[in-house]
């Protein structure tokens, strides 16, 4: 069984003229949604547009054909229930959402976890990079003013333990899970609205996504009470999580296909009163192969 997408070729048209451009394909998604069209519509569309231009492939015209499983909402990931043990630890889920899948979870580290890794990270902190979005090269970007390290996948025995946890919650390979990310935002520092999956529109990212898939899922665990801001904010769900130690919020974006959900758009709202340390887990749909 298939389905048929129709849409004019003036549509046609405006993707291949901006994805010319390099116009990211999240914020030509977005657009087609504010004039009205049907959000997995145009994930379609805009995926076939993105394919195409990836395969040197002709473009599509008025019409694209999908199986109808397209149109599914593929299962959550993150097991059902208020409860889920995770290796060796059971985590509480405070909250949650089916669609798109989001979860605010309690009891993913403990504080001695939490002082381990920051104490771990401190020395390593450096200022943080964005991925500018046409080079694909890494720049430091006043959109984000914190700092940050990357600690290699399974890099000594607690760091193994967290990433073996953070494997099971997210019900994911080990090898699937990039190396962990800790961020240190100091008081007034904070990172504008962004995607963590990769936008094909550039080289890096294209193979990157290439040798790894695309990123599928994010947990974003708080290392310390922030006592005023730092909530981790979802513009498009109407969501602002509270960073409070050992608490962590975990969002899925991503399919097996390779197609993403532009709803997973979040920031973090400055700090402003005293500090904030998080710890960053992004699962690929595929073995992590670093460049």
């Amino acid at each position: 069984m298939s389905a048929i997408v129709r849409f004019s070729p003036d549509l046609g048209r405006w993707l291949t003229h901006n994805l010319d451009s390099g116009q990211p394909p999240q914020a030509l998604l977005a657009t087609m949604q504010k004039q009205g069209m049907n959000e997995r519509a145009a994930q379609a569309i805009v995926a076939a547009y993105v394919d195409a231009r990836q395969r040197g492939g002709a473009m599509p015209t008025d019409s694209i054909e999908l199986p109808d499983e397209a149109f599914a909402r593929p299962p959550a990931r993150l097991a059902p229930g208020t409860r889920i043990v995770a290796s060796d630890r059971e985590i509480a889920v405070h909250s949650r959402t089916d669609d798109p899948v989001f979860a605010s979870l309690g009891n993913v580290l403990d504080a001695k976890e939490c002082q381990a890794v920051i104490d771990m990270a401190r020395p390593r902190l450096k200022p943080s990079t964005l991925v500018d979005p046409m080079s694909g090269r890494d720049i430091v970007s006043d959109k984000r003013t914190s700092w940050g390290m990357f600690f290699r996948l399974e890099e000594n025995e607690l760091i193994a333990r967290l990433d073996r946890r953070l494997s099971v919650l997210m019900n994911l390979p080990l090898e699937n899970g990039e190396g962990l990310q800790v961020l240190h935002y100091p008081t007034g520092a904070g990172s504008e609205p962004h995607h963590d999956y990769l936008a094909p529109t550039n080289a890096a990212n294209r193979e990157s996504i290439a040798r790894s898939g695309q990123r599928v899922s994010t947990l974003v665990t708080y290392l310390n009470d922030a006592p005023e801001g730092g909530q981790t904010v979802f513009p498009q769900l109407g969501l602002a999580v509270s960073p409070l130690c050992g608490n962590a919020c975990y969002f899925e974006y991503g399919d097996d296909s390779g197609r993403v959900d532009p709803r997973s758009l979040h920031a973090s709202a400055p700090v402003t009163r005293g500090e904030k340390w998080v710890m960053t887990k992004w699962m690929r749909n595929r073995r992590f192969v670093s460049a």
